[in-house]
């Protein structure tokens, strides 16, 4: 199927991509010429590096979120595809400073075997390296099973928090230590309202009617919790944060940080009335918001939609998560 998208060779979209990306943001960020990996430039000694891969498709996730005070590299592969452990062995070396490397893991089970396979090499070559994985999708599976939830656009408060948190020159155990309190802190959900489509068939990734929205799709168009008709974004929201705030819980008197993170078809004027009412229904319970994130971070080709993300702070996470970095795919 012909696709309306500004390509070249389907089968080269992920290299074009890297192409241009390396082309616009050089000055701070390279690929290693000999693996499929993104580093920042000008490592500094002494401080735990941070490491992820991920799948391309999901622009600017994960190469748009290497940076000072985010991730220090990123191991990517395919469309949708988990990179190879080979790869992320060649991201974990690059990382390494002498003080060891956290890979973060969302829990999808490409993800997840690669990267064990890839931190226990590291770890044969005496490079010192754990993993931590992360979960938040809520209607992946119910609460009390929270070790089997997929990761989704939640894992974005990982990067930001542990990243500056590693910056600061912490301990690997102590690095790894803050990757777990985030991730136990934070829940997401996502509604999908147009399915995304493969950049190289053009095919749909599933359906949806015209009439109806998905609550609770994965970022690979994984199965819906449910579905339900379209309403107005005040409607929605109340059924997400109801959702997100029971899973938790989140009370009254805490203070959290919020992703309203658009899909990749999604409008920041949609993006923007949805936090709107998400931070009525927030203050109507008490709970208040520092310093929210909204735009389009982890997105899935043209997918319609958002997801909606929570993570309950304490003062040592809110001064991470404020912390300023250069990575091109992500502000606040």
């Amino acid at each position: 199927m012909k696709s309306k998208k500004f390509i070249n060779d389907p089968d080269n979209i992920v290299e074009d991509t890297i192409e241009g990306f390396i082309n616009a943001y050089g000055d701070r960020i390279k690929k290693l010429s000999n693996s499929d990996v993104i580093i920042r430039k000008n490592l500094e000694k002494g401080k735990v590096g941070l490491v992820i891969g991920n799948g391309s498709g999901h622009e600017p996730a994960c190469i748009g979120f290497v940076g000072k005070n985010m991730l220090t590299a990123n191991g990517y592969g395919g469309i949708f595809a988990a990179p190879g452990p080979d790869t992320l062995y060649d991201a974990i070396e690059a990382a390494d400073t002498g003080e060891g490397v956290c890979v973060l893991i969302s829990n999808h089970a490409g993800d997840v075997i690669n990267s064990k396979m890839a931190i226990d090499m590291a770890q044969d070559d005496d490079i010192n390296c754990e993993g931590v994985i992360l979960y938040d999708d809520i209607a992946s599976s119910p609460k009390g099973q929270e070790e089997e939830r997929r990761g989704t656009a939640g894992t974005l408060f990982s990067y930001k928090i542990v990243g500056s948190y590693a910056e600061e020159g912490h301990s690997l155990e102590k690095v790894v230590k803050m990757a777990k309190k985030v991730r136990d802190n934070t829940r997401t959900l996502t509604v999908a309202t147009v399915p995304g489509t493969s950049p190289i068939t053009g095919y749909k990734m599933f359906e949806i009617d015209d009439d109806e929205i998905e609550i609770g799709m994965g970022v690979h168009g994984e199965a819906a919790a449910h579905t339900m008709k379209i309403s107005t974004a005040e409607e929605i929201a109340k059924v997400m944060c109801e959702r997100l705030i029971e899973d938790k819980p989140y009370l009254e008197g805490d203070e959290i940080t919020v992703i309203v993170n658009g899909c990749g078809q999604t409008t920041y004027m949609e993006l923007l009335i949805f936090y709107n009412e998400v931070q009525k229904i927030l203050n109507e319970k008490g709970i208040k918001i520092y310093k929210p994130a909204i735009g389009n971070f982890i997105t899935t080709q043209e997918m319609g939609g958002i997801a909606l993300g929570f993570c309950k702070l304490d003062d040592e996470m809110k001064k991470m998560w404020a912390k300023e970095t250069d990575a091109p795919g992500f502000n606040i």
